[in-house]
């Protein structure tokens, strides 16, 4: 199994950053570079457990996405591929945000473990850590105004 992870830190209080993000639907607002729209399917609710999110890219992609776990608590929630069109298997991410005392910041987390050809292996962690985890960070902070 492979595994794919990016980290930054957000200057703005944990739980504003989680309240950003903890709608699962909520990827056209802060991720709104790549998403262009997203609604979640029988009308759950965005925090709601086996939620599926249908989305679309800017590109016309179109992917679905179950949420597997979701947590106010310690501000995480995983959700894993219902749809794809990556080459990838048994795709599990999870999304977290953790409070840092020093500053009244938060640290974000975003990662995933899936399953892939052996050969594919450093391309699609590289794809997943840089081009989606960090482009998606990157848009949640100008979102945010950071």
């Amino acid at each position: 199994m492979a595994r794919a992870y990016y980290s930054t830190m957000v200057d703005k209080p944990a739980d504003e950053v989680w309240a950003a993000i903890r709608d699962f639907n909520a990827l056209p607002a802060w991720f709104s570079e790549a998403v262009s729209e997203s609604k979640i399917e029988e009308g759950k609710a965005g925090d709601q457990v086996g939620a599926v999110r249908s989305f679309t890219l800017r590109d016309g992609t179109h992917l679905r996405e179950r949420l597997l776990s979701h947590s106010d608590v310690t501000r995480c929630y995983s959700y894993n591929f219902e749809k794809t069109p990556f080459d990838v298997d048994n795709y599990h991410a999870t999304l977290r945000v953790t409070k840092v005392v020093d500053g009244d910041r938060a640290f974000v987390e975003w990662w995933t473990t899936f399953d892939c050809d052996r050969d594919k292996i450093a391309y699609w962690q590289d794809f997943f850590a840089n081009q989606i985890f960090q482009a998606g960070l990157t848009s949640l902070k100008a979102y945010l105004g950071v």
